[in-house]
């Protein structure tokens, strides 16, 4: 097995999140994508705002390193429109995968019309792209019961409503590594949750994101059944190295 080949390396925080400027940020974000080229990681996983330059280097390096970016984050609120735009952006900048924040909190609210309005329009527009997409439920803010309906509400409308061979290109994902819990409890994947995801969101794949920080971590999960892993410490996991990444 190699890990290597599961793992989307991460860098999702803003300059102001990180304290340092754009062009410092712009550095990382090239700094992590040539360590994915030299080690084999599979993904990067950025912001919108550096797509269209992680492109240009991965095609300088003749890089098959996957790009993937992050559409309504983190708290997933945006207007459905305001979601499209930035998505179809993303696209022609050069994202080959795009990881959505579901609107979870209207979900919690009960507008379910509206969730599954955002996941079958979404979906199918990213999908007729030739795109991978993901959608991230942000585990640590529902319930065992939540997520069990909304990962079951996400793979039916794949299912019923686009078709179940699209299914190995919509994943479920479990966290967006932002989101505050109380008393700062862990707010990332965990073997309980990925579980419930692995139990209830089949044929289609589950990505497991946030609290993967080592080798004997990543292959538990990979164990478990999930498909992907979204973490900080790509590289510290290939290594194995103990990670000090923060998701």
């Amino acid at each position: 097995m190699s890990i290597n080949q599961y793992l989307d390396s991460t860098y999702l925080k803003t300059p102001a999140q990180a304290g340092i400027s754009n062009s410092d940020t712009l550095d990382m974000v090239h700094k992590l994508t040539q360590e994915a080229i030299d080690n084999e990681i599979y993904a990067v996983m950025i912001r919108p705002d550096y797509v269209r330059s992680v492109r240009a280097l991965l095609e300088e390096r003749k890089s098959n390193v996957v790009l993937g970016t992050v559409i309504g984050f983190h708290e997933g609120t945006n207007d459905l429109n305001e979601k499209l735009r930035e998505a179809q952006r993303a696209i022609a900048d050069g994202a080959e995968e795009l990881d959505f924040v579901i609107n979870y909190e209207a979900f919690k609210k009960g507008e379910i019309e509206k969730v599954k309005e955002e996941v079958e329009t979404v979906t199918s527009i990213v999908l007729r792209e030739a795109k991978v997409v993901k959608w991230i439920i942000e585990t640590a803010a529902l319930t065992d019961n939540q997520i069990v309906e909304l990962t079951q509400l996400i793979r039916d409308i794949v299912i019923n409503k686009l078709g179940e061979e699209y299914a190995p290109r919509v994943f479920v994902k479990s966290s967006t590594g932002f989101y505050r819990t109380p008393n700062d409890e862990p707010n990332g994947a965990n073997e309980h949750v990925v579980k419930l995801m692995l139990a209830n969101a089949g044929p289609l794949p589950v990505k497991a994101s946030g609290g993967v920080r080592t080798a004997e971590e990543a292959e538990k999960m990979i164990a478990l059944g999930v498909k992907r892993i979204g973490t900080s410490s790509a590289l510290a996991i290939v290594k194995g190295e103990k990670a000090t990444g923060d998701y």
